[in-house]
């Protein structure tokens, strides 16, 4: 069960009770993750719902949804310490419906191979399994096509699918490393998993099951609660079906399997779609209100003599704003910090928790997750304040200047002999509680330049940082006219780009991910506000010295700049501000550029 040592805030109830009429919904919450957001959507839908406290919910439960992420080996030590395994058995097997997601999916299979041991139901006699890191970054994050396994025959006539509770044309949020892999020359009626399969997709050229159903038994490898528009209606179908519609599943005997994507333009590339993300920085403005502010290098303040903190409007506004025009993943920035305390008197939860019941995409939030002291003494780990930020609704932490610091100190160990990691640092703790897709690592590099003209001055550039090291002439971003004649190597810094650390891009990516981060924002001082486009040789660096994905951040000023920095560098994700803040460039304006160039996209909010 949830540790509540730092108790889930209520969840009111939706207007208006729900029919009596209605199955009794439980949720098993079993302390990994964020559950709050798959609450929220069930309120959003207009149905009640109770938690599993005890064995003795079981027995009242008539439907039941089993979420989380995490380790494998983690639920299964979880549910069995606490005694659940077998009463979730017992509830499986009565017939009653059951919804797994994610971790509750992989929860149905036997074992994985990302914890060793460990035991799953065995409901479904088949492994989990990790995805190469060939052609492709692991974890699997982002939206992804979800194609239903079999077509309905009738004679030598090929009907529709069934479609059960997804839609072939819609796109879902994943974040996982492992999965139920199916090899590439399976026939799908051959497999032991067959029965079971009820949508594959592909990830790179590793296709997988993304849902499952059988009989009572329905689950998902993606997060309905996190994917908008289509993950609602998911739910929806699930939670309005009776009975014994949920439980009468069609049988493969007449069906044909469908190895491939019918969809013929996403039968190339990686599979996800080219993700764009609005960042919010948020911090307190001179009378002490939260606002949605933004500046060059990271001035914030209006150039005009009030020098007041530039307002750019409310967070959870801006944040639901950009939901609905079909923003992919909105992250808060905390760049006022704590107040006086950590969890006690930090309004970003109270941010965070308010956009959660409205955002149905993942949230990510930054500033401040680090080990703190309350005023009075208390003293707060880094796990401890992500998981504040989780059950609030959070789906993904971000941890800037302790993340320099953390590996600062990382190589210090290595040239001493020393273990490089100690399992003590925020990113190794957090990533060990919640899964590394749960880690995210901002980096804030800017340029150190040498004069190319000057004899000798590569003598002068330190032997570490030469693997970063750009030479002008050579450089591909759209500004290298300016750069003639000069070199530069990319210098981390802390403390929101104000003090400089002797670590260079490359030591700090590589480092983090050691650490276990499971995905890299990355960020540039130099061209932040610039509307100068993406520094294409800074994330081209990046995204070829890590093996997780990479957002790229700083210098979006137009359409083509989005266009430019997936086709260039092949990052995951791409992040932008101030024009979106100021609707200089539209979410759904950068979506239709990318497909018209025939980059894949999410559709929805368009």
């Amino acid at each position: 069960m949830a540790d509540h040592s730092l108790p889930i805030p209520p969840i009111s109830q939706p207007e208006g009770h729900a029919s009596s009429s209605r199955p009794k919904l439980y949720i098993l919450d079993y302390g990994a993750g964020n559950v709050r957001s798959l609450a929220n959507s069930i309120k959003k839908l207009g149905y009640e719902f109770e938690w599993i406290k005890d064995v003795s919910d079981f027995d009242k439960a008539e439907k039941l949804i089993f979420p989380g992420v995490g380790a494998f080996g983690q639920a299964t030590a979880s549910l069995r310490s606490s005694g659940l395994i077998h009463p979730l058995l017992d509830y499986i097997r009565s017939g009653r419906p059951y919804f797994g997601i994610c971790i509750g999916m992989q929860m149905l299979f036997t074992t994985s191979t990302e914890s060793p041991g460990a035991q799953g139901t065995g409901l479904i006699d088949y492994p989990i399994s990790k995805f190469r890191a060939e052609g492709k970054t692991v974890p699997h994050m982002g939206w992804n096509n979800a194609w239903t396994a079999w077509s309905d025959q009738k004679g030598s006539e090929t009907q529709e699918p069934d479609r059960g509770f997804s839609k072939d044309s819609d796109d879902y949020y994943f974040v996982h490393s492992y999965a139920a892999i199916i090899p590439p020359t399976a026939n799908g009626a051959d497999s032991s998993i067959a029965p079971f399969i009820h949508t594959l997709s592909r990830y790179g050229d590793e296709t997988f099951v993304s849902s499952v159903r059988w009989k009572n038994v329905f689950g998902t490898q993606f997060h309905p609660e996190k994917s908008g528009k289509a993950g609602l209606e998911v739910l929806r179908k699930w939670l309005q079906a009776p009975i014994e519609a949920v439980s009468d599943a069609p049988s493969i005997s007449t069906r044909q399997w469908r190895a491939e994507n019918p969809n013929m333009t996403r039968r190339e590339g990686k599979g996800p779609t080219n993700r764009i993300v609005a960042c919010l920085d948020v911090r307190s403005n001179d009378a002490g209100d939260l606002v949605v502010t933004k500046g060059d290098q990271y001035d914030v303040r209006e150039k005009d003599d009030t020098r007041g903190v530039r307002n750019l409007g409310k967070p959870v506004d801006l944040a639901r704003r950009y939901y609905t025009e079909g923003a992919d993943e909105i992250c808060f920035l905390n760049i006022t910090s704590f107040r006086s305390s950590a969890l006690q008197d930090q309004p970003m939860l109270a941010v965070v928790r308010a956009a959660a019941e409205t955002v149905f995409v993942p949230l990510t939030v930054g500033g401040g997750i680090k080990d703190t002291i309350d005023p009075d003494g208390t003293k707060h780990s880094a796990l401890e304040v992500a998981g504040a930020y989780f059950r609030s609704g959070a789906d993904k932490v971000s941890i800037g200047s302790e993340a320099v610091l953390a590996v600062e100190d990382m190589l210090a160990r290595q040239q001493r002999g020393e273990p490089a990691c100690t399992g003590q640092t925020g990113i190794e703790t957090i990533s060990e509680g919640y899964g590394s897709q749960a880690v995210v690592v901002s980096i804030d590099p800017k340029r150190v330049y040498y004069d190319t003209t000057r004899p000798n001055w590569i003598d002068e550039v330190p032997l570490a940082h030469r693997p970063c090291l750009i030479i002008g002439e050579k450089a591909s971003t759209r500004t290298r006219d300016q750069e003639l004649g000069k070199a530069w190597w990319y210098q981390c810094t802390i403390s929101g780009g104000r003090a400089a650390k002797d670590i260079d891009v490359i030591q700090l990516a590589q480092g983090v991910e050691k650490l276990g981060a499971g995905e890299l924002l990355l960020n540039s001082v130099d061209r932040d506000g610039s509307g100068l486009g993406f520094d294409l040789d800074l994330v081209r660096l990046v995204k070829q010295a890590v093996s997780i994905p990479v957002v790229a951040s700083s210098g979006a000023g137009s359409v083509s700049d989005f266009e430019e920095v997936f086709r260039e560098t092949g990052v995951e994700a791409a992040l932008a501000a101030g024009i979106f803040h100021r609707s200089e460039v539209g979410i759904g304006e950068v979506k239709k550029g990318l497909e018209v160039k025939g980059m894949p996209i999410r559709r929805e909010g368009m």
